[in-house]
């Protein structure tokens, strides 16, 4: 008989569990290669201050777009970015074409730049390049050229079938040409920087690169008050964060007037490690961090500068960039990309501050509840005490979102079974956070009454609740007719008549559209409200289609959508933003 206890669980062993080859071809890749520094400090330092950022949205973003940004996208993204407070922006590459080339030059031309706010554009080491690039810049306050050559061994072997000394060369030919070319093309009025990259960094013997900046030095001579911007990309994310910031602190220890360098990281996200591979740079030794907006850029994107800032303003720290209004920023960089943002993008998606699981909606409702008592036990607002709410990183209405979506959270398909018979039934695709406020009006229906809630019921709620008619004519303000003029500024001047409070009214207001003139308009009444987000579509083709545009807004404290029907699109935008006004006055 063999020795068998019955009725007792066979152990689980490691040789259970083990993996099988995958019989992926994986000789044909080599490892990254370590640095040696056994006195390393970057995993002791932690990062109490924002570094210097610069935006490369307007060149390496948009080099990788499908459609690359017309002249108007690409205003409305220099515009975003300088309201946002980013002090250095790489606008281009004008030698690259006329459309770069007319870009910098309107930006210098009209006057958008402002004083503090210092430009930047790329060229490659070529003669003919530097002098457009140059030109380019006339007339500019504060102006960088961006030179750059490949050093990486495969690109001296493949591509340029150099040496290391005939690399080295063009980079401090490079050099000398934008010096003598900005002496010559540039005025007073022009305070003048330069930036070097060894490009591919991330594949450069660490030696060779560091010959190569210090000849570009030797000719750009960096003295008190002089600096160099020298710029170590990761064209290519080819190792663990760990090891990219080995190198730098290499770099940064062994580079000869280090204190007049400012030493900049540019990590590409191949290996979906750029958020933390430009934080460990900064420990071991960065200065400054270039990125794009939500991580846009070539193959898997640039490092993210959002998801950057905000790591810092989770812990404490001021990235010096605003980001209080996340969702005109989100909007904003999708219009210029023509690329939607995931809807789990960290700090920025549409569900990030969601639950629906309902132990995560337990434990969130007793943190808010925590929170308040503590506040309310020291004397203070919640304003003012340290933010400690499960699941929740940061407080959303720090970014401008509202609490609805966090307090109220329902379950995925509650939502989505809702917006299926609008869209199926009414032609309404509604945005997915108008899906949750309206999703807690029908819970309160089934709350209240209990048992099903028909389609037609559903219909009834919403247009009860959002689209007034002549049989249902609540609110204050009930539309009669607009018209709106555009001057040579493009400023848009708005006339709507209108019945506030039973009194036929005229109002009016200026602004940058129709719908930013309307919200001046309504100010003129006493009305205080603020766009949060925008989307419209159209309901069926053909002619006589007509247009559903849906408006988030604050008004006096309040956050509301309202939603606007009509067969003239700007119509519709602005029957949406008095749907929401009417909501908040009921």
């Amino acid at each position: 008989m063999s020795d068998v206890t019955i009725g007792r669980p066979t152990p689980i062993t490691n040789a259970t569990h083990s993996q099988k080859p995958s019989g992926m071809p994986v000789h044909k890749y080599r490892p990254y290669e370590a640095v040696t520094i056994p006195d390393r400090t970057w995993p002791e330092n932690r990062i109490t201050q924002a570094p210097r950022w610069l935006s490369t949205d307007l060149r390496d973003g948009n080099q990788a777009l499908i459609d690359p940004m017309s002249p108007a996208r690409k205003r409305e993204m220099f515009d975003l970015l300088v309201r946002m407070g980013y002090k250095e922006i790489e606008v281009g590459f004008p030698s690259s074409g006329e459309t770069d080339f007319a870009f910098v030059r309107s930006i210098i031309e009209e006057g958008a730049i402002p004083e503090d706010v210092t430009i930047s554009v790329l060229t490659q080491a070529r003669e003919e390049l530097i002098e457009r690039t140059v030109e380019s810049l006339k007339g500019a306050h504060r102006a960088t050229v961006h030179l750059y050559n490949a050093t990486a061994p495969t690109f001296r072997r493949v591509v340029f079938r150099g040496s290391k000394e005939q690399v080295r060369q063009i980079a401090v030919d490079g050099t000398r040409l934008v010096m003598e070319y900005a002496e010559k093309l540039l005025g007073p009025e022009t305070v003048f920087g330069y930036q070097y990259s060894p490009e591919i960094f991330t594949d450069t013997e660490l030696d060779f690169a560091l010959e190569v900046c210090e000849g570009v030095m030797d000719v750009w001579q960096p003295e008190d008050g002089r600096e160099i911007i020298l710029n170590l990309p990761a064209t290519i994310e080819r190792s663990t964060p760990s090891t990219h910031a080995d190198r730098f602190e290499w770099m940064s220890r062994n580079l000869s007037r280090r204190q007049y360098v400012c030493l900049s990281v540019h990590p590409h996200n191949d290996r979906g490690t750029a958020v933390a591979a430009a934080e460990l740079a900064i420990m071991a030794g960065a200065d400054r961090i270039e990125g794009c907006l939500f991580g846009q850029g070539e193959r898997t994107g640039n490092v993210d500068l959002v998801t950057l800032g905000m790591n810092l303003f989770s812990q404490g720290v001021d990235p010096q960039i605003d980001f209080s209004r996340i969702d005109e920023i989100r909007r904003t960089s999708e219009y210029c990309n023509q690329m939607e943002v995931h809807p789990r993008h960290p700090y920025a998606g549409d569900l990030v501050y969601t639950s629906f699981s309902g132990s995560h909606q337990d434990a969130i409702k007793k943190g808010f509840d925590a929170l308040e008592a503590d506040a309310a036990a020291a004397g203070k607002t919640v304003d003012d005490i340290e933010w400690n709410v499960p699941y929740l990183p940061i407080d959303p209405k720090d970014v401008g979102r509202s609490y609805e979506a966090v307090i109220r959270v329902n379950s995925q398909s509650g939502k989505g079974g809702i917006a299926y018979v609008l869209k199926n039934d009414h032609k309404l695709d509604l945005p997915r956070r108008m899906q949750i406020e309206f999703s807690r009006l029908i819970q309160a229906k089934t709350d209240a009454e209990g048992g099903e809630v028909t389609p037609a019921e559903i219909w009834t709620v919403f247009r009860d609740e959002y689209l007034p008619n002549p049989d249902n004519a609540w609110g204050r303000i009930q539309l009669r007719s607009g018209q709106s003029t555009t001057d040579t500024d493009g400023v848009d001047t708005l006339t709507v008549e209108a019945v506030v409070d039973g009194a036929d009214t005229v109002l009016t207001g200026s602004g940058n559209g129709p719908i930013s003139a309307f919200f001046a308009a309504l100010q003129g009444i006493g009305i205080d409200a603020r766009l949060l987000d925008y989307t419209e579509h159209t309901m069926s083709e053909g002619a006589s289609a007509q247009a559903a545009s849906y408006i988030e807004c604050a008004i006096d404290g309040k956050v509301l959508w309202g939603i606007g029907i009509d067969a003239n699109t700007t119509r519709a935008s602005l029957k949406a933003v008095v749907s929401a006004v009417n909501r908040a006055a009921r």
